[in-house]
């Protein structure tokens, strides 16, 4: 149901994405969850650039050891806290919360400056694990507030530019990161990150303050809170078919964005910074197909496209697969940014990847909405806090299996093809499911 502020938007007329994002009752919201990414990312992705190659900053510590660390440490409040973290979104005005989170986040940033200046690898793991718990509450915020916010016809488009917005924040955010991790640049970074911060928690003061909902219990049992969490979704079954979904993106996202590294080195014989153009490919190819996703279905929420996405996602998978070289002996010296266009074969894969995450996009974005809009409004912040409970399991096991099946003798370009195969099966389950899934069709009015 859109609220006084969505009704006005509406009676204003809609000019699309440039439009809604210079509205209050979304433009606030957008340039508060783009920033906190932007420094989630940049803090994150140093550390590990930090561990991997200034063996002074990891004192002794193997990076084999205090990479894994660093990324588990970051999640590990998702596991833990995403259902208390539904339960406050559900009983408290959103916009509040938001602006407390944002407030505490200024005083971690300046934390964070001093161990980036001082290259202190214990300081920016103890605040990953902070940051952790900052995303963990945000999460379902910024999800929640947005039916408050939006009319449904705008719902779609408010999704997609809040995609689109993240996974720009997370390329932005990575080569900040390289920048801190390469000391050349830490005291601007370090200013940055801050600036980041203060203007995260500016932008949040400006987003409209919505009505808390009915009053849930907050459990203090994080345990026995999770286990009742996903009880209650999947008693709903639109809602917990749709977290099924978006965790499958998230699984094979993760996939692939931890195959990067291995993938441009050892099969494309190319430096570090052509990792950042697979990530720039990546990034900008989930927000091109949410947006594309959007224009489709014009404002209807439906789920007749994510099979579409699915299917998308495996044939782009299989088409990189049959384009990877075989790996081998390193190259030297290693290709260029310039020298890897130069060669057509690497356009080709490039536009394949740019296939397979576009298609993710597609593939998402309804989910999304339905998991917004479908089951009891009153319980929103929940239902997106067993959403993230269920996507941090399905990025671990991904972690798992790819382990396991590297260990084996798989390699990466098999494992894009096992990826696009097991998604042929998704896409099937979710074409069987595409009417069922939304019962009674849901259209923008």
């Amino acid at each position: 149901m859109a609220t006084a502020t969505g009704q006005e938007g509406r009676a204003q007329g809609h000019g699309g994405a440039l439009a809604l994002l210079g509205a209050r009752r979304f433009g606030p919201l957008f340039a508060t969850q783009f920033l906190s990414a932007f420094n989630d990312n940049a803090l994150k992705n140093a550390l590990v650039l930090m561990l991997a190659y200034r063996p002074e900053v990891a004192a002794g510590w193997p990076p084999g050891i205090f990479i894994p660390l660093a990324g588990g440490l970051f999640i590990l409040p998702f596991f833990l806290l995403s259902a208390t973290a539904g339960e406050v979104a559900d009983a408290y005005d959103k916009a509040r919360l938001i602006r407390i989170i944002k407030a505490s986040e200024i005083a971690v940033m300046l934390v964070a400056a001093g161990g980036v200046l001082y290259a202190s690898a214990g300081t920016l793991l103890a605040l990953l694990f902070v940051m952790g718990v900052e995303a963990t509450f945000f999460g379902p915020l910024k999800y929640a507030i947005l039916p408050d916010l939006l009319p449904l016809d705008e719902l779609l488009l408010g999704n997609a530019l809040v995609e689109a917005g993240t996974f720009l924040a997370i390329l932005l955010g990575t080569i900040a990161g390289m920048l801190i991790a390469g000391a050349h640049g830490a005291k601007l970074v370090a200013a940055l990150i801050v600036l980041v911060a203060l203007a995260a928690f500016g932008f949040s003061r400006f987003i409209p303050a919505t009505a808390p909902g009915a009053r849930p219990r907050v459990g203090v049992n994080f345990i026995a809170a999770t286990a009742r969490l996903i009880a209650d979704e999947r008693r709903e079954p639109v809602r917990f078919r749709s977290i099924l979904g978006i965790s499958w993106f998230w699984l094979v996202g993760a996939t692939y964005l931890s195959q990067f590294p291995v993938y441009v080195r050892v099969y494309l014989d190319s430096e570090e910074a052509v990792v950042t153009v697979f990530l720039a490919v990546f990034s900008v190819g989930v927000g091109c197909g949410s947006l594309i996703g959007n224009r489709v279905l014009k404002g209807r929420i439906s789920a007749h496209i994510v099979p579409w996405g699915g299917l998308g996602i495996a044939l782009g998978s299989i088409a990189l697969w049959l384009l990877s070289p075989a790996g081998g002996v390193y190259a030297q010296p290693l290709l260029t940014v310039g020298a890897f266009f130069a060669a057509p074969a690497h356009w080709l894969i490039l536009a394949a990847l740019f296939g397979i995450s576009a298609a993710g996009g597609v593939f998402i974005l309804p989910l999304y909405a339905l998991l917004q809009t479908a089951g009891d409004a009153h319980r929103r912040a929940r239902a997106i806090g067993a959403n993230n409970v269920v996507n941090a399991a399905a990025m671990v096991l991904s972690a798992a299996a790819v382990i396991a099946l590297v260990a084996a003798g798989l390699s990466v370009p098999g494992l894009f093809l096992l990826t696009g195969i097991l998604t042929l099966g998704v896409a099937a389950v979710f074409w069987r499911l595409r009417a069922a899934l939304v019962p009674g069709e849901t259209e923008a009015g």
